[in-house]
């Protein structure tokens, strides 16, 4: 449990500081970035295995680069679910996406080191 909770923090931290570098994506407060944190988490617990696996062909062509568009997707699906958390357009959910695993891979391996 104090794992989930963990990675539940530290994702929210990755995602205040992609909402920090782009301008496309704003976060209201708090409070937003904490639901959308959780809604991000969610989404990609229960709708990103079925994307994946109905993408797999165009995923294996592309060699797994497919999941960035599958992940911006989601944040995307994100920012129109979350009042208060505001993604502006797909391109900067893709970007967005790709920032976020950068931020989550450092910010994971400052955790573990």
């Amino acid at each position: 449990m104090r794992g989930l909770v963990l990675r539940w923090i530290l994702s929210m931290v990755s995602l205040w500081l992609v909402s920090w570098v782009l301008k496309g994506i704003e976060v209201s407060g708090f409070w937003s970035l904490l639901f959308a944190s959780l809604v991000l988490g969610i989404f990609n617990a229960l709708i990103r295995p079925v994307l994946i696996l109905l993408t797999l062909p165009l995923t294996l062509l592309t060699l797994g680069l497919f999941t960035f568009v599958i992940n911006g997707f989601l944040l995307w699906l994100t920012g129109q679910v979350v009042r208060g958390f505001e993604v502006h357009g797909f391109l900067t959910a893709f970007v967005a996406a790709i920032l976020l695993a950068v931020f989550n891979s450092v910010i994971n391996w400052l955790v573990r080191g």
